[in-house]
């Protein structure tokens, strides 16, 4: 009996722990996919194919009675929402990736919550009250996390190298190329990110016009997938560049498309059901640790000085940010201790808890509602 009550316990925690493996992963895999001449274009597309043949059935069979009617404004806000994710995101955060390395983007992922947050208040969907401690925190975590991304941008600094392979010589020749290339890369990666969270703001609108995540995220992925088709048809004139075969373009597609379109949405809706988005939101610091590593071990990555002093603030000012938004949290949870006093046990579905999403994130993820980052 204790034993269950412990892996009770246990299950979130090992639940988003696995799921950061997952995305990064996804960052190697695609990382590798680009490398060996894979278009970036073609790989969003091929992901939200996946995703949509993943997510579609679900859709169509649970929320066949609560779906609303679709209406042209709302199909208007569907394809801005399929554009500003599988295509701009998608596409800018590929590129940007490529340009730079999986370790770099991953830590600049970490900046989605305080662009959200900066757009947010932009929107009025969020408040700032200096006089209250966390509001304040909000927007001093902001801060940090802007100049964390700046010192990752404009301070490479001394090579550390943590596995002593002693071979920086050759791997600084391979990356002589794509170091001339690591500014437009960082401004491919907050274009992405940008992109990413306008697409949040904008499902938040979207979300009160067509409360149904599931039928959305589906048409999501379908508008992304042609509009991601047009951008390809346009961008990439050789048709070969669709081929892929048993290899790891195939992996990258069917990899992302499944594991961070499809797995990670239900592991993210049952956790965040049970503990809320605040504790979802904290793990995704820990996918960039985990592609760090990997991105030394398998692709044989540089990590220089700037990067880690970069990707530290960056931790601390999300973790500033995701403790001010804790305290935003806490009027809803007297509002359950209230229902459960009365005897109700609806929870309260707030448009803010709508509008954050997970890191997984993923740097190429579909985002899906109620579902809270990262990319």
């Amino acid at each position: 009996m204790g034993l269950m009550v412990t892996l009770k316990k246990v299950k979130p925690y090992l639940a988003m722990i696995s799921l950061q493996f997952g995305y990064a992963g996804m960052y190697i895999i695609s990382l590798v996919s680009l490398k060996r001449g894979m278009s970036h274009y073609v790989l969003s597309v091929y992901r939200h194919v996946v995703a949509t043949v993943l997510i579609a059935p679900f859709a169509i069979v649970l929320e066949r009675k609560i779906r609303p009617k679709m209406t042209l404004p709302i199909f208007l806000r569907i394809l801005a929402l399929g554009f500003l994710e599988p295509v701009l995101d998608q596409n800018c955060y590929n590129l940007g990736m490529k340009y730079t390395s999986a370790t770099f983007a991953s830590a600049t992922v970490n900046m989605l919550p305080a662009i959200t947050f900066i757009m947010a208040l932009i929107f009025r969907l969020e408040t700032v009250n200096f006089k209250k401690l966390h509001s304040a925190a909000k927007v001093v975590g902001t801060a940090v996390t802007v100049m964390g991304a700046m010192v990752m941008t404009l301070y490479k600094g001394p090579i550390i190298d943590f596995l002593k392979k002693g071979a920086h010589n050759q791997q600084q020749a391979n990356n002589d190329s794509a170091d001339q290339h690591w500014v437009t890369g960082t401004l491919l990666l907050l274009a992405s990110i940008c992109g990413w969270a306008s697409f949040f703001i904008l499902q938040s609108f979207t979300l009160k016009k067509y409360p149904a995540e599931l039928s959305l995220t589906a048409w999501i992925c379908l508008a992304g997938m042609v509009e991601g088709s047009i951008v390809t048809l346009v961008m990439e004139r050789d048709m070969s560049v669709w081929a892929i075969g048993w290899d790891s373009r195939l992996l990258a597609a069917a990899y992302s498309g499944i594991v961070c379109s499809g797995i990670a949405y239900y592991v993210q809706g049952i956790v965040s059901r049970e503990r809320g988005p605040v504790f979802v939101t904290s793990f995704s610091p820990l996918c960039m640790i985990i592609t760090a590593a990997l991105g030394a071990i398998v692709l044989n990555e540089i990590t220089h000085l700037g990067s880690i002093i970069g990707a530290i603030l960056i931790v601390f000012g999300l973790y500033t940010v995701v403790w001010g938004k804790s305290k935003d949290l806490l009027p809803n949870a007297k509002a359950i201790q209230d229902d459960d006093k009365s005897g109700t046990h609806e929870l309260p579905i707030t448009d803010s808890i709508r509008s954050i999403s997970n890191n997984d994130v993923d740097a190429g993820v579909t985002k899906i509602p109620v579902i809270v980052p990262h990319h």
